[in-house]
């Protein structure tokens, strides 16, 4: 639990950095390779970044690793790339 609260504290501090900096319209692509993460705590926590930055974000699109590292039905850490582009208003 320690391990999964200090990546998502890290990936927040670089996203709301992130977010903070990118100018009005600008695209921003960030990933999270992490197994401790998975899709929708990492959607959760671009969110918090964006209401720390205080900005609009709108999700362009979702991405996931390529079919050559398959999703194992019984393993779900095995989703382990998520991506978002991101459009920073």
């Amino acid at each position: 639990m320690k391990v999964k609260h200090k990546a998502l504290q890290g990936y927040k501090r670089l996203n709301t950095r992130a977010i903070e900096q990118i100018k009005p319209n600008g695209i921003l692509f960030t990933f999270s390779c992490s197994q401790v993460i998975d899709s929708n705590l990492f959607r959760h926590m671009v969110l918090s970044s964006a209401i720390t930055a205080g900005r609009n974000v709108s999700i362009l699109k979702q991405m996931h690793q390529p079919p050559d590292h398959p999703i194992n039905i019984f393993h779900p850490e095995s989703e382990y790339l998520k991506g978002l582009v991101l459009k920073i208003e």
